[in-house]
């Protein structure tokens, strides 16, 4: 049921040096918190789909906030790709843990 779901790795590298890298840091990091993604780790940020319609528009949405420099990567995969990630070290983050798939409801 829950393969539909789709799930956007946003990973990035971003300048910090001057003031106006830290501002433009800060408007994209806040800017995919608004658009519903959630921390994995410093600089990778995740968002569940419902569908590759509704993971192309959030993609489209993180290009519009792009900054001018750094490196932004995005990774699009299948919710029960996401599931057979294997943690090595450490334990999911708290907002992992609030979602399993059996929560996951079609729409």
């Amino acid at each position: 049921m829950y393969n539909r779901f789709m799930r956007i790795i946003v990973m990035f590298d971003l300048p910090t040096a001057t003031t106006e890298d830290k501002r433009e840091y800060l408007h994209f990091r806040t800017g995919l918190i608004k658009l519903g993604f959630d921390m994995l780790q410093y600089s990778v940020y995740s968002r569940i789909t419902r569908n590759n319609d509704d993971a192309r528009k959030y993609i489209n949405k993180v290009k519009a906030i792009l900054p001018p420099v750094g490196s932004v990567r995005v990774l699009q995969v299948t919710e029960k790709q996401y599931a057979g990630m294997i943690i090595m070290l450490g334990d999911k983050t708290p907002t992992e843990n609030l979602l399993t798939t059996e929560d996951l409801i079609e729409l």
